[in-house]
């Protein structure tokens, strides 16, 4: 799997320009990070699907010690018999190359940093495509990851090791939780059989999509 191109606008919206055009400067030094990105990015991920088990305080993943608490996951996988876990990676490379645009021209890195989130983006777009057409007899709703409302960040060790991310992709976790390669995501799809309202569906169904603060910044408003 490569990446062709990364989406720029995203990149620019993470930026904190919304809509605007960057100006001419800007728009160099974006082609210019967007160039050297895309000879390091190696795009990764790996999945799985299990069933899930609905308790008061959260939802056990059978057939694995993995337990997702909290009231938040619960709601998010509210009517949903299974789940998806994945893990997906842009690469240690991309890591090497945000830490040396750091050292030499900190416009650069922050232009960078934004590209490569936008990069891990498309990754989890990717790995959304392909739980749809593999598991078309599924309604799915929109990723949730460890650390997003109270679902604690301390699942990701265990997530990761059920998943065995470190072999298939190279993904591991620091003590504190912080994925490395840093640009790197883990989540949660649920998958049901019954229609799933609007706001587990994602952003895309938003009417909120083009303004929101959380998007601006790569975030989830959790709804």
């Amino acid at each position: 799997m490569k990446l062709e191109h990364i989406n720029v606008k995203e990149a620019v919206r993470y930026m904190g320009m919304g809509n605007n055009k960057p100006d001419e400067r800007t728009a160099l030094l974006i082609d210019e990070c967007e160039k050297e990105l895309l000879k390091v990015i190696e795009p990764k991920f790996v999945y799985r699907v299990f069933d899930v088990a609905h308790k008061e305080n959260g939802v056990e993943v059978i057939g694995t010690p993995l337990f997702l608490g909290g009231n938040d996951i619960c709601r998010h996988l509210e009517g949903c018999s299974k789940c998806v876990l994945f893990a997906a990676t842009i690469s240690s490379g991309v890591d090497r190359k945000l830490r040396a645009y750091e050292a030499e021209d900190m416009a650069k890195a922050m232009i960078a940093d934004c590209l490569a989130s936008a990069a891990v983006e498309q990754v989890c777009d990717i790995v959304d495509n392909t739980v749809k057409e593999k598991l078309s007899g599924y309604n799915q709703t929109w990723r949730f990851s460890p650390g997003y409302g109270d679902l604690p960040i301390s699942v990701q060790r265990v997530f990761l090791d059920v998943l065995n991310a470190q072999k298939f992709i190279g993904l591991n976790a620091t003590e504190n939780n912080i994925l490395t390669p840093r640009k790197s995501v883990t989540a949660i799809i649920g998958l049901s059989k019954n229609e799933i309202s609007k706001g587990r569906r994602g952003c895309a169904c938003c009417n909120m999509r083009e303004v929101c603060q959380f998007r601006k910044r790569g975030d989830h408003c959790g709804f």
